[in-house]
């Protein structure tokens, strides 16, 4: 039985800038940051001669890993939000409209535009699809 949910996961291709966003632009903290041998980073993952590079980055109520295949690179994907399998995560933000100027201020790309939900358990709540350093989607939606 499932008890909870340890963390989600993106796969990019420099680490480094990718932990500086994360903790720059998004204010998490990097509680992690390890390499994975081959011998664990392709059992793992399936990818023969893989060896990974990981970090764990502390968010209010989740952890996100993030990888980059040090070895076993693959091809990075079209992770436009209307592609099978693409994903996205989705952040609740206190004082909407600082938090849209600090990524603005920041150059986050926005995939749409700043919307009002007209549905469902989110209905009335300002939110948008943007984009991370290395085109992940990020989902921005305000708290009440």
């Amino acid at each position: 039985m499932i008890k909870n949910i340890n963390h989600v996961s993106f796969t990019v291709h420099d680490l480094d800038q990718s932990v500086a966003f994360y903790q720059n632009v998004l204010g998490l903290k990097c509680v992690s940051l390890a390499e994975r041998d081959e011998a664990f980073s392709s059992a793992v993952s399936g990818v023969k001669g893989a060896e990974m590079k990981i970090a764990y980055m502390e968010g209010p109520n989740c952890s996100i890993e993030l990888i980059q295949y040090v070895k076993g690179e693959g091809t990075r994907i079209d992770s436009r939000t209307n592609n099978p399998g693409s994903t996205h995560l989705c952040f609740h933000v206190s004082d909407y409209d600082d938090w849209m100027k600090r990524m603005k201020d920041h150059g986050v790309a926005m995939r749409g535009e700043l919307c009002v939900v007209p549905a469902g358990p989110n209905m009335g709540r300002r939110v948008c699809y943007m984009m991370d350093n290395e085109g992940n989607n990020l989902e921005f939606i305000e708290s009440v």
